[in-house]
């Protein structure tokens, strides 16, 4: 029997999922860092990250038209470019995605075991496996009602948050005025140190390419999915600013955190004591319980997809439950994979994901480029636009981004490149023939 996906997702359980795996509250996590770095201007930097992955997003949302099927950058590489670029891809592309998950998980074990000493750090890790593994396999359905709910929490602390640092101000805490350009315009901070806090920012807008990974679960994907892509990064970067500004309003003394890291917590501390304080504490667990569901799923359809194609085993991440309709044993592997975080570090994790993110959105407006303009011949003056200036622009922006990483993501990256040329080498054997691929027919007999 021939078990294939459900096709069940429209545009707003697809923008719950971008922004669950965005997690809204992720604009606390580098708000003291990026406030000192640009000096009080973060919602500037936000402003400059949100315009450069919109062009992204609209890259997405062209490959998206033309390839409606799970797989992603892996995909659009793939049909783009040729078999052996999109397996590369899809292998860098797994550093995002596996990651983030056990990223989730090693935060909110953190956060719980500070709060909850006697209670060990794997208990917590462990509980949120099997949370984010029986709710994805029993389906996307079940999972989007949870994300409903898990999002809903978030943007309740951020309303809280806004609500008691408004209130706040207008008691005379902080600039003492809710109007303030500086943290849009201001001559005295050179815009080389607003371009330095964007390309730490752009990170925060991971999550609105997942859902491409969903194609075969969406209804009328050509369609759907590229609303819901520019839906998710226009929203979630929308919230940013908001929030950004926000901080900075109710407590402009950007460089008297005691500790940037956590400057968040230190300004919720401010506004509403220790009981907002813990609230707020609830709130980064919620959010990181909602992103790792999304993840968490977004990753075993990356899988599914490589091993359809048979570049991965496809008895094992080629398979489908045939109850649920989901593909559960790459669930569970990637649960397996989350255990990681007993033994590997917040940097490590980190510096990983932000390479493989990025070198997957560099590559995806790349295959515009030659998908629609150099193969299809779009030239016209109006695609010349669409096809080629658009893309370019995203390109570029990404890999700026890129190369401003640390050497340590860079040695990590390259690590993990070079064990996938290896499997490469093996699959083709030695470049002698191409690493299986979807065909075309395969993926038009399959859209809806």
């Amino acid at each position: 029997m021939d078990v294939k996906l459900k096709r069940t997702l429209t545009v707003f359980p697809l923008v719950i999922f971008g922004l669950a795996y965005m997690a809204p509250t992720t604009v606390f996590s580098t708000y003291g860092v990026v406030a000192e770095i640009t000096r009080g201007m973060v919602p500037a930097a936000y402003i400059v990250a949100l315009v450069g992955m919109l062009f992204t997003a609209y890259s997405y949302g062209r490959m998206v038209k033309a390839f409606p099927v799970s797989g992603s950058a892996y995909t659009y590489s793939q049909k783009a470019f040729n078999s052996h670029v999109g397996f590369v891809v899809g292998w860098v592309i797994l550093l995002d995605y596996l990651f983030l998950p056990m990223i989730n998980g090693l935060l909110i074990g953190i956060y719980l075991n500070a709060y909850f000493p006697q209670v060990p750090f794997p208990v917590w890790l462990i509980a949120f496996i099997l949370l984010i593994t029986v709710v994805n396999i029993i389906g996307v359905k079940i999972a989007t009602k949870v994300n409903i709910l898990l999002i809903s929490c978030q943007f309740l602390i951020i309303v809280l948050f806004s609500i008691l640092s408004i209130r706040g101000v207008m008691n005379g805490l902080g600039s003492g005025t809710l109007l303030m350009s500086s943290p849009f315009v201001n001559g005295e901070v050179p815009f080389e140190l607003v371009m330095a806090g964007a390309s730490i920012l752009c990170l925060s807008f991971l999550g609105f390419d997942a859902v491409t990974t969903f194609a075969e679960e969406t209804v009328n994907p050509k369609r759907m999915l590229p609303k819901a892509i520019f839906l998710i990064a226009l929203i979630g970067g929308g919230f940013f600013i908001l929030i950004s500004y926000v901080s900075h309003v109710v407590f402009p003394n950007f460089g008297s955190f005691q500790d940037s890291d956590s400057a968040a917590l230190e300004i919720a501390f401010y506004i509403g004591g220790n009981l907002f304080q813990s609230i707020f504490l609830a709130g980064y667990i919620t959010g990181g319980i909602a992103s790792g569901l999304s993840s968490h799923a977004s990753v075993s359809r990356l899988l599914y997809a490589m091993g359809r194609d048979g570049v991965l085993p496809k008895k094992i991440f080629g398979y489908i439950h045939p109850k649920f309709r989901t593909p559960a044993l790459n669930l569970l592997i990637v649960s397996v994979f989350t255990m990681s975080a007993l033994f590997v570090d917040l940097v490590q994790a980190s510096s990983l994901i932000n390479f493989g993110a990025l070198v997957a959105f560099t590559f995806v407006n790349l295959s515009v480029i030659v998908h629609y303009y150099i193969k299809g011949k779009r030239r016209t003056g109006k695609d010349t636009v669409k096809y080629l200036i658009l893309p370019l622009i995203g390109a570029a922006f990404t890999a700026w981004i890129w190369t401003s990483l640390d050497q340590h993501a860079f040695l990590l990256g390259l690590g993990w490149f070079a064990i996938g040329i290896v499997l490469l080498l093996v699959i083709t054997k030695m470049f002698t023939k191409k690493p299986p691929e979807l065909t075309v027919d395969q993926i038009d007999d399959e859209v809806v």
